[in-house]
């Protein structure tokens, strides 16, 4: 009987020069650059923070430059996230070519990190009076036809 070694899943394809980024390095950059961006920090802050300058964390975040394990524990540390937080949703590589990857978590954050929907929600912050500040959601809400479809949801129970 002879002993077999356990199968590991496949590897991602690792990029050579002239490749180009790889594909884990961008996506790992593009979450860096979401949670600088929902936590309001420019480049150079958060260079400053870690001890790098903001052309190379540019490079992080495009994933032209890899982010060594030690970098991304102390990226994490300052941006107050754990380390897995930069593979979250990372797509698996089974998706066939054809079908298009489903809307993840992360399309839903890079949305939530343009600058019209920061300044949208600082403003709303902003707002003294809790009343005030509830109306005022309630208002958003029924514009972008969240309200319409709860209602239309309750009239569907009864």
């Amino acid at each position: 009987m002879t002993a077999s070694k356990p199968k590991l899943p496949p590897a991602h394809t690792l990029s050579r020069r002239g490749e180009g980024p790889n594909p884990i390095d961008i996506h790992v950059g593009a979450r860096l650059r979401l949670r600088r961006t929902l936590l309001g920090l420019s480049q150079e802050k958060l260079g400053e923070a870690v001890g790098i300058t903001f052309q190379q964390l540019q490079k992080y975040e495009r994933g032209s430059n890899r982010i060594s394990a030690s970098r991304l524990f102390n990226l994490a540390q300052v941006l107050n996230v754990p380390v897995s937080f930069f593979f979250d949703d990372m797509p698996s590589g089974d998706q066939p070519a054809d079908i298009p990857p489903a809307p993840t978590e992360t399309d839903e954050f890079e949305s939530m990190a343009r600058r019209e929907t920061l300044e949208l929600v600082r403003a709303y912050y902003r707002i003294p009076d809790p009343s005030v500040r509830k109306r005022t959601f309630d208002l958003v809400k029924a514009l972008g036809g969240e309200a319409r479809d709860t209602v239309l949801l309750e009239v569907a129970a009864d």
